[in-house]
């Protein structure tokens, strides 16, 4: 979004009488400001959108007094507004209080900026016969999840005019990650649902191609995760302080010549959980291209080969994941509630080939 489509917000602070860290003005604001950076805060100082006391201040080490009257003006992006959607979806289980669907390769999970329409949560209002959603509607309760058909625990506007917009949604797949996904239809649900997550207790299982063959066949990875100094949307292995505990069992499924059918068990969720350990153990998952997937890893590197594979990355042009199994207590009836999602058809193409053809 560009920085002319945004608005203005005016932020007020006015420092307490007996304040005495004698903070810049740069970090004060950082801190006060919800999500804001302080990059961002120093930018909108040097740009004269701060002012003390009714006088602009472009200075970022002024020092923050005892009485200051803070105004800043951030840029606040417009409110998005959904809209239901005619879009298909493989419906796994439902009833009355949740559904589990088999997500398609491609489709964005929930809507941002950058994704406005052809969401999940666009297919999943018009599933539900919903109207439409906007953001003042939910933040002054006029809205409820009775009235969506959906949880709406995740659909809020913070101050800075950043938005979550993911109603019913209580985990995500990537985009071009199939498989099996819980949305949640109340707030009950939702919460309860959460809670199992939180807790490790939902059964998570995928099966995804990965380059090789792992040794020991069968083993478990534990790291923590965070993001890539180099490439912010890439996640890499780090330190306790820098990341998230991260928990991957797998196991080998079948040999596919260079490449193996494996299965993967999450503890923990965490974003590229399986293509960042995948690729930490050298293994990395076919056709991934943020993490190396994408290029012939193994065997012959001769012309028929690549044409080879070539063909193969075309036809799934994206990483080999798919959440096949997914596992939780329902929680409203408390019994278990498995649901299996069907293999993608280009993945059952690529399996087959890689199967009776890559012997080079």
């Amino acid at each position: 979004m560009s920085e002319s489509e945004k608005q203005e917000l005016l932020l007020e602070f006015r420092v307490p009488a007996g304040y005495g860290e004698a903070a810049r003005l740069d970090v004060y604001l950082t801190a006060q400001i919800q999500n804001a950076t302080r990059a961002k805060v120093q930018r909108g100082i040097k740009e004269g959108r701060v002012s003390i006391q009714g006088k602009v201040i472009k200075k970022r080490s002024y020092t923050i007094q005892a009485g200051d009257h803070i105004e800043c003006l951030i840029l606040k992006s417009p409110p998005i507004e959904l809209l239901p959607e005619d879009i298909p979806l493989d419906i796994l289980y439902e009833d009355e209080y949740l559904l589990v669907v088999n997500k398609s390769a491609g489709m964005v999970v929930h809507p941002g900026y950058g994704n406005r329409t052809g969401t999940l949560v666009h297919a999943l209002l018009h599933h539900v016969g919903a109207g439409k959603i906007e953001m003042e509607d939910v933040d002054e309760d006029e809205r409820t999840d009775d009235d969506v058909g959906l949880s709406v625990i995740n659909t809020s506007s913070e101050p800075t005019g950043d938005r979550v917009i993911r109603p019913g949604i209580v985990h995500r797949l990537d985009k071009d990650t199939t498989g099996a996904l819980v949305v949640a239809k109340n707030d009950e649900v939702h919460a309860h649902l959460a809670k199992q997550f939180a807790r490790r207790t939902i059964r998570r299982e995928y099966q995804a191609i990965v380059w090789g063959s792992p040794n020991p066949a069968d083993g478990r990875i534990e790291s923590y995760l965070g993001r890539d100094s180099q490439d912010r949307r890439r996640m890499t292995s780090t330190d306790e302080d820098h990341g998230k505990l991260a928990i991957t069992n797998y196991k080998t499924l079948e040999s596919l010549g260079h490449t193996t059918l494996m299965e993967f068990k999450l503890e923990t969720g965490r974003t590229h959980q399986i293509r960042a350990h995948a690729k930490m153990i050298g293994h990395p998952v076919f056709g991934d291209v943020m993490y190396g997937g994408k290029t012939i890893l193994k065997g012959s590197q001769a012309g028929p080969r690549q044409v080879f594979f070539r063909g193969l990355f075309e036809r799934l042009p994206r990483q080999a994941l798919h959440a096949y199994k997914l596992g939780f207590i329902h929680p409203i009836h408390g019994t278990e509630v498995m649901s299996v999602a069907p293999f993608p058809e280009d993945m059952i193409f690529v399996i087959e080939e890689l199967k009776f053809r890559d012997s080079y």
